[in-house]
């Protein structure tokens, strides 16, 4: 055998191995950029779900804050049914 089919052949070789490679890495990234789109918008739902919960709790605060205030400042209870008296006009 000369040198030359065996050139040739190792040549082929690499080239069919240098193909399968250059798609397998472009294979890998667009599974990673599909994993990095999923992952934002599991970001994106994760914050605003985080923004309803801060309104959830500056809501819950402020109901809280005036209801401390009714009792420590103006004296004020819950009314029990004893306690209640309806007015009708």
């Amino acid at each position: 055998m000369s040198a030359r089919p065996v050139t040739a052949l190792l040549l082929l070789g690499l080239v069919v191995a240098s193909s399968v490679s250059v798609v397998y890495a472009t294979h890998q990234g667009r599974k990673l950029f599909i994993e990095l789109q999923s992952l934002g918008k599991e970001r994106d739902n994760m914050e605003v779900e985080w923004g309803q919960l801060q309104l959830e709790q500056g809501t819950l605060t402020t109901q809280g804050q005036i209801e401390k205030a009714a009792r420590d400042r103006l004296g004020m209870e819950n009314l029990s049914a004893d306690n209640m008296m309806i007015v009708k006009p």
